[in-house]
């Protein structure tokens, strides 16, 4: 997220179906990693695939809304990114996904401005508005789609206001987006 007037293209990884999770679970700290950060984002549900969907057309494909944590092990990602090598490991593991419920979109409208906050042990860290993110949502399923076809179930994550930071066992992690919901994810011990 940021007022980027020179806006690079928008890039995307991939996490495994069993990186989601419910919001009010504990999560355990996940291995290989001493450096796990959190990063508060809007999902977006997809209802209806396809590829090479038209921006003025995306939202259409939208079935509903949620409120999600990107985990990322930010020392495999650091590595990664060092020796030009994918983010993998960084990015793609175990229950490093959580989602709140997901509403529909036929609900809570298209939401393209609000508060989006995350706080730990009830400290604010992340906070911003949609209104900030360098791509909309439309922008976003349009892009991804010339790379890949979108189908029914998948979810998008949007992107994430400044105040990313690391998170330790024991940790409550709580965030939301005005208008679509609230997230709850405790972290647990190492496994």
């Amino acid at each position: 997220m940021g007022n980027d007037p020179d806006r690079e293209p928008p890039f995307f990884f991939g996490k495994p179906a069993d990186a989601v999770v419910d919001s009010g679970t504990t999560i355990p700290y996940p291995p290989l990693t001493q450096d796990l950060h959190h990063e508060i984002e809007l999902v977006v549900a997809v209802g209806r695939g396809g590829s090479d969907i038209d921006v003025a057309n995306a939202l259409d494909h939208v079935w509903g809304y949620g409120v999600g944590i990107d985990f990322t092990r930010r020392d495999l990602q650091d590595v990664a990114k060092k020796m030009g090598r994918p983010w993998d490991w960084a990015k793609g593991f175990d229950l490093s996904a959580p989602c709140g419920p997901l509403v529909p979109a036929s609900e809570v409208g298209h939401p393209a401005k609000g508060r989006i906050w995350l706080a730990v042990n009830g400290e604010t860290r992340q906070q911003g508005d949609l209104t900030e993110l360098i791509w909309s949502i439309p922008e976003v399923i349009a892009v991804c789609s010339q790379s890949v076809e979108l189908k029914a179930g998948d979810l998008i994550y949007s992107g994430t206001p400044a105040g990313v930071g690391a998170v330790k066992s024991g940790d409550r992690i709580t965030g939301g987006v005005d208008g679509v919901g609230e997230i709850d994810i405790t972290i647990g011990a190492a496994r």
